[in-house]
């Protein structure tokens, strides 16, 4: 029960409410809220009720165009290197369109006049596996390796993102990763365990993590497979434990947000 998602943590409730009451105070309309898939239950329905959507980050980018044809502006959370990323890829500017939103701070940190003219507000939250990969990891991996290709997830900061060769989603990194070459050499970078899964699995390729120092999620490694074995037993015995009930009007508006992320489908390709 205590598996979770630090990033999604950044981001609660309350912290989004009075984020979504401040931006209304300034007058500013036109917002559409997108929330990451690695968000709680009840983000996903205050998205769901205003209008926005949930992605995921192979359809981020669908998502978010999807937003902007509905409104004027995007506040994405809780991972603002994801939504950076995305904006960066339809086209966006970073540094003019773009603002972080600082939850602990009045107006996020930003002035009015910044948050009027933002086309994205992208909140203060990040992975913090993600967020450890560097410029100049991949610039040692490149010394290394003449060869190499560097793939990174979006999480990753933006200068990490451009540095690389590719980036995307989970399912995109082992797409790509397989159908190369055999003899390829491949810096990847995203969580170690996909990593090591690779490389145990394409022994043709070359396959290494970029960060040298490896920072595993300690919140998904509290889901591990003596805990399921536990689970299924009781099951099987017919006692159902660490039931995870989401209350029904939660449940309601989050498949609202859902269903309009599986109704646009991906319509942005790599």
């Amino acid at each position: 029960m205590a598996a979770g998602c630090s990033m999604a943590d950044m981001a609660g409730i309350f912290q989004v409410r009075s984020c979504w009451k401040q931006l209304e105070e300034l007058g500013i309309s036109g917002v559409v809220p997108v929330t990451y898939i690695n968000s709680a239950a009840n983000l996903k329905a205050f998205v769901g009720e205003r209008g926005g959507i949930v992605c995921t980050s192979t359809n981020a980018p669908s998502a978010v165009e999807w937003a902007l044809e509905q409104g004027e502006k995007v506040l994405f959370f809780p991972d603002q290197h994801l939504g950076r990323n995305t904006g960066v890829k339809l086209g966006f500017d970073p540094d003019s369109e773009m603002v972080v939103w600082d939850p602990f701070k009045p107006l996020g940190g930003n002035s009015a006049e910044d948050l009027k003219r933002a086309k994205f507000v992208l909140w203060k939250g990040h992975c913090s596996v993600h967020k450890r990969f560097t410029v100049e990891q991949i610039e040692e991996a490149r010394k290394e390796y003449p060869d190499v290709k560097v793939v990174v997830h979006p999480e990753c900061p933006l200068d990490v993102v451009i540095a690389a060769d590719l980036n995307g989603s989970t399912e995109y990194i082992l797409k790509v990763v397989t159908e190369s070459e055999p003899g390829s050499v491949w810096a990847v970078g995203t969580e170690i365990n996909l990593v090591k899964r690779m490389a145990k699995e394409l022994p043709d390729k070359t396959v290494f993590c970029l960060d040298p120092d490896i920072c595993p999620c300690s919140t998904m490694y509290r889901i591990h497979p003596s805990f399921l074995c536990w689970v299924l037993e009781k099951l099987v015995d017919g006692e159902v434990v660490n039931q995870v009930v989401v209350p029904d009007d939660v449940a309601k508006w989050a498949r609202v947000a859902l269903q309009r992320m599986l109704d646009i489908g991906v319509r942005v390709k790599d």
